[in-house]
Order: structure tokens, then sequence, then C-alpha cells
């Protein structure tokens, strides 16, 4: 598994929507847009289409902060 940090945003209501930033360990990007819209969509109770992921990038073992991601990854020794 790799590491990825996806950011973006989704609706609140009407006018407002709320940005987040996740980290995330998975295979490949498609992997990762999916878990996040998994995620996101479990705990805001937002469905899919109103969840918008602007940028998917690879993270090195130095820059993942998430110590769940860090552990999935290998990097626990």
């Amino acid at each position: 598994m790799k590491a990825y940090k996806a950011i973006g945003s989704f609706k609140i209501n009407k006018f407002e929507r709320q940005n987040f930033s996740i980290e995330v360990a998975a295979e490949n990007e498609q992997d990762v847009a999916h878990r996040v819209l998994s995620t996101i969509g479990s705990k805001h109770k937002r469905d899919r289409k109103r969840i918008q992921i602007d940028e998917i990038t690879p993270l090195e073992g130095d820059q993942i902060t998430s110590p769940v991601v860090r552990y999935l990854v290998g990097g626990h020794q």
C-alpha cells in the first residue's frame, strides 16, 4: 500500500462548502477516491455527488502525519 493525501470539499447546504484534507493508505488513486468518498459520506451523511476531490498526491514516509496511515504503509518500525 502507498500513502496519499486527498484535498477537496463537500456541500454543507445550498450555499456553503466545507474543505477537507485527508490522508489515506491505498493501492492507487482510484482506490483513494473510493475511500475518501466512502469516509466523508459516512461521517457527514453526504452523497458522493456532493463531494468534490480536487487533488490527490502521493506522500513519502516523512510526510505522513497520520499514525494509522503510517502503520498501514509499513512505516511502523
